[in-house]
């Protein structure tokens, strides 16, 4: 194929992922309010199933209300005329982004696989499988345990004693923050399918994530920033110790390909 060629097909791939997305997105756009209420708002009201969760975990685990956090309640400002309507747009895009992220993949997926060898589809095979679930529990993650930690933090945080300011965020900040999150944990999850399909192909071996542990930690400290928009440690640490434990599954999972690789070549050369 030429490189027009290569464009072509690229093109069909991208508008094809396009329509998926706006399906979706048009979808939730039709269902807007009751998205608003009970999805996108959820995090913030005080009925949140995560707030009750921790706190009768705590009670479980005999640790009385240590887990239990304050009521919070974050009421949102427009400031401008179309203010809303943009925000139920960014809410749908966002919303049928995520939905259709598995179709957006396998086009991705088909668009690389006739440039793979035989060796690399079976090396590959299940991905888009893996890598879908891998996103959607991060995005999960994001969703039911950080945000609410991020906005009880944010919402309940006050700034001197004398009252003289009225905490009103936005609207638009509040969808870009809840956004950042789930997006920002959905990638975050895709590490050990990144280090198993990496391994499969030969670029990364065990030895080298555990070289690389160190570094490798201060990237995840620094990604934990970067999602959180919440200062406080206790956020960044829900970030952090599940992506540090991710990567020490993908060093498990490396260390498991590498020996099937060496147990395969002895079996060859024997």
């Amino acid at each position: 194929m030429s490189f027009m060629d290569h464009l072509e097909v690229l093109r069909r791939h991208i508008i094809r992922s396009a329509i998926a997305i706006v399906a979706a997105s048009v979808l939730v756009f039709i269902f807007i309010d009751w998205v608003f209420d009970n999805v996108i708002y959820a995090p913030a009201s005080p009925d949140f199933i995560t707030y009750s969760g921790l706190c009768n975990l705590g009670h479980k685990l005999h640790l009385g209300d240590s887990l239990c956090m304050p009521p919070v309640h974050i009421p949102l400002l427009g400031s401008t005329v179309s203010g809303p309507f943009m925000s139920a747009i960014t809410i749908s895009f966002t919303c049928g982004l995520i939905l259709a992220f598995p179709y957006v993949f396998w086009e991705v997926w088909k668009y690389i696989k006739p440039a793979l060898s035989p060796k690399e589809l079976k090396n590959t095979r299940g991905s888009i499988f893996w890598v879908s679930v891998c996103f959607f529990c991060g995005a999960a993650f994001g969703y039911y345990l950080l945000a609410p930690f991020t906005f009880n933090f944010l919402g309940n945080y006050k700034l001197g004693t004398l009252g003289v300011y009225t905490y009103l965020p936005t609207l638009d900040d509040f969808i870009d923050t809840l956004t950042s999150i789930i997006l920002g944990c959905g990638i975050g999850f895709e590490l050990p399918v990144i280090a198993y399909v990496l391994s499969k192909v030969g670029i990364v071996t065990p030895k080298l994530l555990k070289n690389y542990r160190k570094f490798a930690y201060v990237i995840i400290l620094v990604v934990a920033a970067v999602i959180t928009p919440s200062p406080d440690w206790t956020s960044q640490m829900i970030v952090t110790i599940p992506l540090v434990i991710l990567y020490e599954i993908s060093i498990f999972l490396s260390a498991k390909v590498y020996r099937q690789r060496m147990q395969k070549e002895a079996i060859n050369l024997n």
